[in-house]
């Protein structure tokens, strides 16, 4: 993925990151999230805040639908879910300096994941690194459930945000 194309600030959002069976340990997933966290940063800028802390756990889809049927009542598995930990408007708010601010949780499903990447002919990572902006825009207040023009401006910032890394526009094709 080509960081070369946008502003890598001094600090990044700090991501405390669990990678649970089924996820290959063989990669670097902390990593890709910084790298789309860092790539979001250059689209919008509500990650502009060194205070901000996010929850990564990259788990199972039995995980998945159990946190889907617990939370949102919603019985089966799905790629991400997000649990915000902050209105938009604390957000927009919040000073750069003081102690850390928890943004919120994301949980990523492996197979559902590595299904879907499948599906698309796009490299798993490229899906994840989509997953995880979607899920950040999430935390931010974004929901492309509410309207069609809530759905494509956050579809427009996920793509932005995934051409700086050079991965095609998930919503084409």
């Amino acid at each position: 993925m080509g960081e070369g194309n946008f502003r890598t600030p001094d600090w990044i959002m700090q991501f405390d990151v669990d990678v649970e069976e089924p996820w290959p340990a063989t990669h670097d997933w902390d990593a890709l999230a910084r790298t789309a966290v860092t790539a979001l940063l250059n689209v919008t800028p509500e990650f502009d805040n060194p205070r901000l802390v996010t929850s990564l756990l990259f788990t199972s889809d039995a995980e998945i639908h159990a946190l889907n049927r617990e939370w949102r009542g919603r019985d089966k598995p799905t790629n991400v879910l997000s649990f915000p930990m902050m209105e938009r408007t604390e957000l927009l708010r919040l000073g750069n300096a003081g102690p850390p601010a928890m943004l919120g949780d994301i949980a990523v499903a492996h197979e559902t994941c590595a299904r879907e990447a499948e599906e698309k002919g796009v490299p798993v990572e490229h899906h994840v690194t989509h997953l995880i902006i979607h899920g950040l825009l999430h935390l931010a207040g974004y929901d492309h459930e509410i309207s069609d023009e809530d759905a494509e401006r956050m579809e427009a910032l996920e793509v932005k945000a995934l051409a700086l890394l050079d991965i095609d526009d998930p919503y084409q094709g």
